[in-house]
């Protein structure tokens, strides 16, 4: 586990998270008798994709030539164009497919493909088969969506558009016969379904035989995610959606073998992984209180079951909030913020734009300008390796199987505010999907996070164990191994013996003025470092939730309880009690690893309160935790995303600058420029020949000692890229 061997594995090939053309095409369940194609295989060409998604007025109104021009000023190669489903952009064939209504003897798509072709761009078509016109409700009425109160679905945007059943005869038949003409008439590199999985519990004939015949039980009569029909919905619709995968798939293959369908998101990241040869991510725009990271954070979650497979983010042009505004345009801050946290995090941009006409231009220069330096400096976004030395766990399992207590809500706000703790932190991290826990899985990482990670089985809790048995360090804060794989709550932690706490059967809260008292008495150094920067504090506020728990070792004691007193009257408003013996933070050496626990909600009251104190008491905790010196180290103001990478013949460090006032709400108004200091630690055995800061296009002085290179990093805009050539 020591960071120098780590290093020396990975080399030019990546290690366990390296690309080559057979791991990505070993052990698909979707490929029968497959053989596996060259390295140069097409999957893994393209770095710059462009998406038109065409409304039905199109055809004849737009201008190909004008979208040829600019896919080749910004040297798109791949293309993904809106081909079927709910309207044909092509002359179709098939009964009920509707024909846009202004296309006339033309051949648009047809023509744009041909031209794309021409400039060497792979081809995606895009089809969409979530809703239909009236003369297929009447030609095929148990093709439709039926609600819970047997009424036929009506569109909740357009109520001249019926919703139909995507577990039904409409996708697996009518859709599968578009698709096959689709790659008649243009033998795209493959097909991409939009809103494909359907929504919510469909109450039609189809739905209630197959369900029936599956489970002997009636559909789910309420979405409750607890409640054990509707898991048994939720879990035959996950089967459902992956043979109707496996069906399409295996149409577009019969009539392209290089060809694949690409689903618009799967219910199951694990699956996605080990099925999708390539995937594109529709994460297209911050809404609501999203904060710029997101794209990094979807970006993190998809690599952690894809490897280094291709990974497209789609990325909108327009403003993504509740009501849609389709053809608005954001600020080139926001678009250009966004891009760059997909990019650096190991995802391929390809921005989307709704309607082939334009009603507002001013989004095309900052596509423009990032594409071209993406173009510019193609080979060193061909990653081969994450050098990561920190995993955050997130659980797909906890998620379906949690819930229903009072302390147990907006359980996701855990994982955020780790994230945002790590981002300040500017420490470089990656995301691992709880079912793959595996040696292999897990043995470039030095520390392994579990926000309120509850749901686990024995299993995964065994694999955990051997992480740390094996010189891996964890931090787990909360009900994390509290419950099984399906959500039943143990007697005890399933990580007990790991954490040496065990359950006293209760959780706390909500807590109202309750601290946490910081002991500066104790002077060893595990204390001072878990106290760094809070050196003169007595207390910080508390959790809002806490776990009672009762050691089983020998802890120290930098951080205890302070319990809750009353906040009104104003008179009544002093502690009960001054200090207490329960500890709030319960810290081990176990072998070479570490281990750190924390009972309370710690990193959900930072995400839900932000408090600088909870922040720095997180950070504090993983850097003890890791217990080595960093990969790379950031100095200067302001907040910086930073990954790292490895490529074959280079070593990059992304700085994504999220220093702004608008991080968590409303669009960038305007990129602040900060001033940073990167060392970065050489990988063993490399030579450092030079470096560059690529997007500003610049050779920079640099200080090499000690098998580190510092270098200094002046304005970092939005994107920065520190590249290390390496021989």
């Amino acid at each position: 586990m020591e960071r120098r061997n780590f290093i020396k594995t990975t080399g030019l090939l990546g290690g366990s998270f390296a690309f080559s053309g057979a791991s990505v095409w070993a052990g698909s369940p979707l490929l029968t008798n497959h053989v596996a194609p060259p390295e140069s295989y097409w999957l893994d060409g393209p770095m710059r994709w462009a998406q038109l998604a065409f409304v039905e007025r199109d055809p004849g109104h737009y201008d190909p030539d004008f979208w040829l021009a600019y896919f080749k000023r910004i040297h798109a190669d791949g293309a993904l164009l809106s081909a079927g489903g709910i309207v044909a952009f092509y002359p179709t064939n098939i009964p009920l497919h509707h024909r846009s209504d202004f296309m006339g003897n033309t051949n648009t798509l047809g023509y744009l493909v041909e031209g794309c072709r021409k400039q060497g761009m792979k081809i995606m078509l895009r089809t969409d088969p979530h809703a239909a016109r009236q003369d297929v409700y009447d030609a095929h009425p148990d093709w439709i969506a039926v609600t819970a109160d047997g009424k036929k679905r009506r569109h909740w945007a357009n109520p001249d558009l019926w919703v139909t059943c995507a577990l039904g005869p409409y996708n697996f038949e009518f859709m599968t016969r578009v698709n096959a003409e689709i790659m008649d008439n243009f033998s795209p590199e493959g097909i991409f379904s939009n809103r494909w999985h359907g929504h919510d519990v469909c109450y039609c004939a189809h739905c209630k035989t197959n369900f029936k015949a599956y489970s002997g039980l009636e559909l789910p009569q309420k979405t409750e995610k607890l409640d054990p029909t509707y898991r048994k919905w939720a879990e035959w619709r996950m089967k459902r959606l992956r043979e109707l995968w496996a069906v399409w798939d295996a149409d577009i293959r019969k009539k392209k073998p290089t060809a694949r369908f690409i689903p618009n998101g799967f219910p199951d990241k694990v699956t996605t992984g080990k099925e999708a040869d390539l995937f594109f991510a529709d994460q297209q725009a911050r809404r609501g209180l999203a904060p710029p990271w997101a794209n990094g954070k979807g970006a993190k979650e998809l690599r952690s079951t894809l490897g280094l497979k291709p990974l497209i983010g789609i990325f909108s042009v327009g403003i993504e909030e509740e009501f849609r505004w389709k053809d608005s345009v954001q600020s080139d801050a926001e678009i250009r913020i966004w891009a760059a946290e997909g990019t650096a995090n190991g995802m391929r941009p390809c921005f989307v734009k709704f309607g082939g006409d334009i009603y507002d231009k001013r989004w095309m220069e900052a596509v423009a300008n990032l594409y071209e330096g993406y173009h510019k400096n193609e080979s060193y976004l061909r990653n081969t390796a994450s050098l990561a030395r920190v995993g955050v766990v997130y659980s797909e399992q906890t998620d379906r199987n949690y819930g229903g207590k009072p302390w147990q809500q907006k359980s996701g706000d855990h994982l955020d505010g780790i994230y945002h703790t790590l981002v300040e932190s500017r420490v470089p991290f990656d995301m691992v999907n709880d079912r793959l826990l595996t040696p292999d899985d897990l043995k470039r990482f030095k520390l392994l996070i579990l926000p309120n990670i509850a749901a686990l089985s024995d299993a995964q809790c065994k694999q955990l164990q051997a992480f740390v048995d094996n010189g891996g360090s964890l931090v787990a804060t909360f009900e994390t191994s509290l419950y099984d794989e399906e959500g039943k709550q143990r007697p005890d932690f399933g990580l007990a013996s790991l954490l040496g706490v065990s359950y006293d059967q209760k959780v706390e809260g909500p807590m109202r003025n309750s601290y946490l008292q910081l002991r500066q008495d104790a002077k060893n150094s595990q204390t001072q470092q878990i106290l760094k920067g809070l050196d003169d504090t007595p207390r910080i506020i508390n959790s809002v939730y806490k776990v009672n728990v009762k050691p089983t070792d020998t802890f120290p004691s930098p951080i205890t309880l302070i319990p809750t007193y009353p906040d009104l009257p104003m008179e009544d408003v002093y502690p009960r009690v001054a200090q207490t013996d329960t500890r709030e933070l319960y810290l081990r050496q176990v072998g070479k690893g570490r281990v750190a626990y924390i009972p309370g909600d710690l990193d959900r009251s930072f995400w839900q309160m932000l408090s600088i104190d909870h922040g720095q008491l997180l950070s504090n905790v993983i850097n003890w935790a890791l217990d080595e010196e960093p990969v790379v180290s950031i100095a200067g103001p302001g907040v910086i995303d930073v990954n790292v990478w490895r490529q074959q013949k280079s070593m990059t460090v992304h700085l994504v600058n999220l220093t702004n006032p608008m991080m968590m709400k409303g669009p960038f108004r305007e990129l602040i420029p900060v001033d940073a200091q990167v060392t970065v630690q050489v990988p063993s055995g490399a030579k450092v020949t030079g470096v560059k800061l690529l997007m500003s296009d610049q050779k920079p002085k640099f200080e090499l000692k000690n098998g580190k290179v510092t270098v200094a990093v002046p304005k970092v805009r939005d994107h920065e890229i520190v590249a290390l050539d390496l021989a």
